[in-house]
């Protein structure tokens, strides 16, 4: 896992689907890779409660039997901006790194993250069986997150089994700019983390359709359901994954704990 920069009781749906290579992927001229699972989920939130939350995401993790599983954004924490900062070596974060290890699975949580100069900063975690790092820092801040928090200054890049992800979280999607610099760093996969009220819901597709059409990519997003706190009641779930030619491929309902999962190659 290389980064480059510039519940148990919840209703489960898994869908899996494989789906072939499009023919405007940007890698075809590449050696082979073996396929990836990627896997987009809705967990149930309880909001500051990160030990919860950190279960349920094991959980989740299990169920979803992928390589990559992406969850939303402050998936660990709710969408409570006040938050306390959770750190890498965070004890509460054990129950994740012990599904990781039984499943082999990499997880990319959200949650609030130290930031330089003592101002926090939205972030997602990458955690795996052998430990936890932020691996992305959210670029552009929306609403009252300025008052809160610091953005991060630059695009980042996961690579998973020889599959570059794209890392965004929530208003990236929203820039233009953003995919952009992402792209620049080379991608396959743009991963976005989201929240989004429940008559917001078509800015998901809106946007993903953009991203995979416009850079030839796959897009997985996972977009909370239910109530996230910070005001969300209803958050539109609807997480998705998106075809290089702008498809949607497979999509979940508003229902909170669904999972879509499909294979990549």
């Amino acid at each position: 896992m290389k980064v480059s920069t510039a519940t148990p009781n919840a209703v489960i749906q898994l869908t899996t689907r494989l789906y072939p290579v499009s023919m405007t992927d940007p890698n075809l001229d590449q050696p082979m890779r073996d396929p990836v699972s990627v896997a987009v989920v809705q967990p149930p939130c309880v909001s500051y409660d990160v030990a919860l939350n950190a279960a349920t995401h094991a959980a989740t993790v299990r169920a979803a039997g992928a390589r990559v599983v992406v969850f939303p954004e402050l998936s660990l924490t709710g969408y409570e901006l006040a938050a306390p900062a959770v750190t890498v070596d965070d004890p509460r974060l054990a129950p994740i790194l012990e599904a990781c290890t039984e499943t082999g699975a990499i997880a990319l949580v959200g949650a609030p993250v130290p930031g330089a100069g003592g101002r926090p900063q939205i972030g997602m975690l990458a955690v795996d069986g052998t430990g936890a790092s932020v691996v992305y820092r959210k670029v552009w801040l929306g609403g009252a997150e300025p008052d809160h928090f610091a953005p991060g200054d630059r695009p980042a890049v996961l690579d998973v089994d020889g599959w570059r992800l794209g890392l965004a979280i929530c208003k990236d999607t929203g820039i233009p700019q953003h995919a952009a610099d992402t792209a620049a760093l080379g991608m396959d996969i743009y991963v976005a983390g989201m929240l989004e009220a429940d008559e917001d819901v078509a800015i998901l597709a809106q946007r993903a359709r953009r991203i995979a059409a416009g850079h030839g990519v796959w897009v997985a997003i996972a977009s909370f359901a239910g109530a996230t706190g910070g005001g969300y009641v209803r958050a539109a779930g609807c997480s998705g994954i998106w075809a290089p030619d702008g498809a949607v491929i497979a999509r979940a309902g508003k229902e909170v704990g669904a999972i879509v999962r499909m294979m990549l190659g």
